[in-house]
């Protein structure tokens, strides 16, 4: 059945492909843009207000300022004023509209980094998350999770994506990756021995729209990742594998930690060993390895 759905984030790397894909299985798609004029569909990050020029049946929440940056004071702020303030606002606004104004859905992002650096620990959606004031990006994901309260307590189910390591030759890790590798600078970064659990980007907008129009009996947190998690030296030998380079040139810890400061640190040197428990059993991937995901997203 076609629905109505209002995307924030919808000109960032998900955001885009996942509004195509949703008007590609006949869905209707509101794009919200940050402004405060006279553009139909419009929100404000500052105070949640949103409008769109018709009812919509759910809202997925994806914008977030980018994370691969070092962090520094500003970019820190900013990081959890763009996911963690503004879902709050957002939430708060969604909770005082009428309840025939509300959407019934609310899917807000989050992602992996809720579970810390957990070493070979196998973490599935049970598993508890990080204790507070020991990893910033553990606590905006805690706190970003906790900002939709106030929709859920209005009678809004919602549910939040932990989304992995996208994989995607537009943007994310894999494109930083691609060209070293092929310079024949690839190589394992850190220990290497520290998990990486990807997803092709194909389906995490495949889950997405799975999850916004398809399972209507889903809440709470969802690992979204493939079904196999892999160590980084792995990962690194694979994508060699595919684009036909060696990966060789490791890039020590003290390297990561100097280059790129505690963004490398949490980020690059961290290990998470995450699965998908709660996936729908409606959902299938197209690319549950992730050679398979490398060369369908590198082709």
């Amino acid at each position: 059945m076609s629905q109505t759905l209002a995307i924030s984030g919808a000109t960032g790397l998900i955001g885009r492909h996942l509004a195509t894909h949703l008007r590609g299985q006949g869905h209707t798609v509101h794009e919200l843009r940050r402004a405060a004029g006279s553009e139909p569909d419009t929100w404000n990050p500052a105070t949640g207000a949103f409008q769109t020029t018709t009812p919509i049946d759910t809202l997925i929440h994806l914008a977030g300022k980018n994370i691969a940056a070092r962090w520094t004071k500003s970019v820190r702020q900013e990081i959890w004023d763009s996911r963690v303030t503004a879902t709050q606002k957002l939430s708060q606004f969604l909770a005082t509209r009428p309840a025939e104004q509300r959407p019934t859905l609310f899917i807000s992002a989050s992602a992996i980094g809720i579970y810390g650096n957990r070493a070979d620990e196998v973490l599935t959606e049970d598993s508890p998350i990080a204790p507070p004031n020991q990893i910033f990006i553990a606590d905006v994901c805690r706190e970003w999770e906790q900002a939709t309260a106030p929709a859920e307590d209005s009678g809004i189910r919602v549910i939040h994506p932990r989304i992995g390591v996208v994989l995607s030759k537009e943007g994310g890790a894999l494109a930083k990756l691609v060209t070293p590798t092929k310079l024949f600078l690839g190589g394992p970064v850190g220990k290497g021995t520290q998990f990486i659990p990807p997803i092709s980007l194909t389906d995490l907008v495949r889950l997405l729209a799975h999850l916004a129009t398809a399972a209507d009996d889903v809440r709470g947190p969802i690992n979204a990742v493939g079904p196999t998690p892999v160590r980084q030296h792995e990962f690194m030998r694979t994508l060699g594998k595919v684009l036909h380079r060696p990966t060789v040139f490791p890039m020590p810890s003290p390297i990561v930690k100097l280059v790129f400061g505690k963004m490398g640190e949490e980020l690059l040197l961290g290990s998470l060993r995450v699965i998908p428990g709660r996936i729908p059993a409606t959902f299938s991937f197209l690319h549950p390895t992730l050679e398979q995901a490398l060369r369908a997203e590198l082709a």
